[in-house]
């Protein structure tokens, strides 16, 4: 019996199609989040609040107004009535509100709700650690106390992408990622962030990798690692400025490429090719060749090309749709994330190679216990396509010492993400439970599962009665333990 006394908030995002477009037939989409609140009773069942919000309100208003959006996107096709013919649109549009970007008319310090002014005796703090500059605008700029300069990560982190999966160091809460600046020699630059003094240092530049989609990075105790996987950006990243979208603007799959790994400190080495959107888990392990050096092992969901980025439109994942026959086949079998484990081998040395322990098993916004993050780890649990559906029709939990899955899964029923609560007293990995928000595609409702890690058995479930969207990510925070936050 599963111990995990859930007693918090899961909180998950997702895209809202909010605009039908009728020359293009495509649609905007904005971001939405959810909230489902876990209330436990002594005396009666548990009882599971939801609600939702969409965040960005005016942009909402703005396209519907307007009926576009001069914003770049993922994945938005551009809209060739509105590109090529734009200039014949006999439509008056205003110009947009003026905002105020002069920042300086009132000062304050340290002021609540921007930093924490309590410490742990509970007196206020006096000293000036934070200075904010304030307008009448909805704006506030943050100024560093001695400077007056405006605070910003870095002066040279001024790439146009990041990586939406930083990690955080679990002992020191400290964060890592890289800033990609595109441009005629394309720059990656890996930073850590950290917890305790704010301070942003850049601990690598690298000037020798393509510029590349990348999703997530890895990390382990010593070292970060950055895999540039084969989602290369065409023309050296001027093609987004035309498509106005990342995913059209990536580069064909060259099957014939490799992949760049980069272990910071600035060792990098080759490996096959693949496309990579989440990284898994990565640890240090003596190296079994010389043993003055460390091998490091790295888990990843992978793809074999590029078809999932086609795969994955509206047209493409409706059952009844002519796009969604293109993705039977060899093609869903290519549009398959697959567990893959990766040993870099006497990094010193410069070595890579694939082991074999993580089998041809489809596992896709893949998780751990969070306890073991930077160390060996045996469980992986995710989203699996088993080919009975458009989409994700189950989730998996994979143990990469036997090779062997579980799956639970319910005819016309996807599931989202997997979120791994631990057990506050279990002993082993797997002690603890899985929340995953599952759409009913026979009723057209959600309900929030729960699930036991360890058998994968169902413990219970929120019903309720909508339809929540498929997203990307959730956070599961409890209300009664804290913890260092971490970036996964």
């Amino acid at each position: 019996m599963c111990g995990v006394p859930l007693s918090g908030n899961l909180q998950n995002g997702q895209k809202r199609w909010i605009q039908q477009d009728n020359c293009a037939n495509r649609r905007q989409e904005s971001a939405k989040t959810h909230r489902f609140q876990i209330i436990p009773s002594k005396d009666g069942p548990t009882r599971v609040l939801y609600n939702s919000a969409v965040p960005l309100i005016l942009l909402l208003e703005d396209i519907r107004r307007t009926g576009r959006t001069d914003s770049f996107t993922f994945g938005q096709k551009r809209d060739p009535c509105k590109g090529i013919f734009r200039k014949i649109f006999g439509v008056f549009f205003p110009s947009k509100e003026n905002i105020n970007v002069s920042i300086g008319v009132t000062l304050a310090a340290n002021p609540p709700g921007l930093h924490s002014t309590v410490t742990s005796s509970g007196v206020g703090v006096q000293a000036l650690t934070t200075l904010w500059a304030k307008t009448d605008a909805a704006i506030y700029r943050q100024l560093d106390p001695e400077t007056l300069e405006p605070i910003v990560l870095h002066p040279s982190l001024r790439g146009q992408l990041s990586s939406a999966h930083a990690k955080s160091d679990p002992i020191t809460g400290d964060v890592y990622n890289y800033n990609l600046d595109m441009g005629r020699v394309p720059t990656y630059r890996v930073f850590r962030v950290s917890a305790a003094t704010g301070k942003t240092d850049i601990i690598a530049t690298i000037t020798d990798a393509p510029s590349a989609y990348i999703h997530s990075i890895l990390l382990t105790k010593s070292y970060v690692i950055l895999c540039v996987w084969n989602t290369h950006f065409a023309w050296g990243g001027l093609k987004i400025l035309w498509e106005r979208n990342i995913l059209d603007a990536i580069a064909p799959f060259d099957p014939a490429g490799k992949a760049l790994w980069y272990v910071i400190d600035r060792i990098h080495d080759k490996g096959r090719s693949f496309l990579c959107f989440h990284s898994i888990n990565a640890w240090e392990e003596p190296s079994s060749t010389h043993p003055s050096d460390v091998d490091i092992v790295a888990d990843l969901s992978i793809y074999e090309n590029l078809d999932i980025l086609k795969r994955l439109y509206y047209e493409n994942l409706l059952s009844s749709s002519p796009g969604a026959q293109a993705f039977a086949g060899e093609k869903q079998a290519t549009s398959r994330a697959m567990l893959r484990r990766f040993r870099l081998q006497s990094i010193l040395s410069r070595g890579v190679s694939r082991r074999p322990g993580v089998a041809d098993h489809s596992c896709d916004l893949p998780t751990v216990n969070p306890r073991t993050l930077t160390n060996p780890s045996r469980y992986i649990y995710g989203v699996t396509d088993r080919g009975n559906s458009n989409f994700f029709d189950g989730l998996v939990k994979y143990d990469t010492y036997t090779r062997e899955p579980k799956f639970w899964f319910c005819e016309g029923q996807n599931p989202g993400e997997p979120i791994f609560i631990p057990e506050p007293d279990g002993k082993d990995e797997h002690d603890g439970v899985l929340l995953s928000v599952v759409l009913n595609g026979l009723e057209g409702k959600s309900f929030l599962l729960v699930l036991d890690a360890r058998t994968m058995e169902e413990l219970g479930r929120a019903s309720m009665e909508c339809a929540v969207g498929f997203g990307f990510h959730g956070l599961y925070a409890s209300s009664t333990s804290v913890g260092i936050p971490l970036e996964v």
